[in-house]
């Protein structure tokens, strides 16, 4: 990985803007964004804070994009009661003038894996420029949060995963977990009596 901050380190800002966009697109097996931006941040302290987060929240959202359109094409082989239950908190959302805006800003505002979250608006075919609008806001304060504290918070996450596949993985993991639980809810039964039903998830069709 060091070298990876290494070679894109030497194209400044863009270099950071390409790093972020790949990191981003690809669904698994990824660090968190804001640990590749505090690390360049680290090895090139001459970067301006607030510009590397704004750089950093553009290429993560752009990868964002790209992720969501990807998984859009998964949605053929999701069972059809899935697609109904999916499809209902869509509606509901896009129901709502800024649904979108403010369920992204939540989660750009957090270190939260956002992964998930891409694919599901993919599988539910969400079309809104508030999703990305609220991700990007939510990501440039989060990142600039993130950078300013730098070591205080990057060294204990590391020496906590001091295995970074593991730590990956887990992360990764705990997102697999949240995308089940999502399809498990019966969104139309919660959003239309207001209560909570779990439903056991046959999100494949195989």
């Amino acid at each position: 990985m060091l070298d990876v901050f290494e070679i894109f380190g030497k194209f400044s800002y863009f270099g950071v803007f390409l790093v972020l966009i790949g990191v981003n697109a690809s669904p698994i097996l990824m660090p968190p964004s804001w640990i590749i931006l505090t690390s360049f941040y680290l090895l090139d302290p001459t970067l301006n804070v607030v510009i590397l987060a704004m750089v950093g929240a553009t290429g993560a959202t752009l990868g964002r994009f790209v992720l969501k359109q990807i998984s859009v094409l998964f949605r053929r082989f999701v069972a059809e009661e899935q697609k109904t239950n999916l499809d209902v908190i869509g509606d509901y959302l896009n129901r709502k003038k800024y649904g979108y805006m403010i369920a992204s800003f939540l989660f750009g505002a957090t270190p939260l894996p956002s992964n998930m979250l891409f694919i599901a608006y993919g599988l539910m075919r969400a079309k809104s420029l508030g999703i990305y609008v609220g991700f990007w806001f939510g990501r440039t304060i989060s990142y600039v949060v993130m950078i300013y504290s730098g070591n205080a918070i990057l060294t204990p996450f590391l020496e906590l995963f001091e295995d970074r596949l593991i730590g990956i993985l887990l992360i990764d993991g705990a997102g697999v977990a949240l995308i089940i639980l999502f399809a498990s809810i019966n969104w139309t039964l919660l959003i239309t009596q207001r209560k909570i039903k779990f439903v056991k998830p046959k999100i494949w069709r195989f």
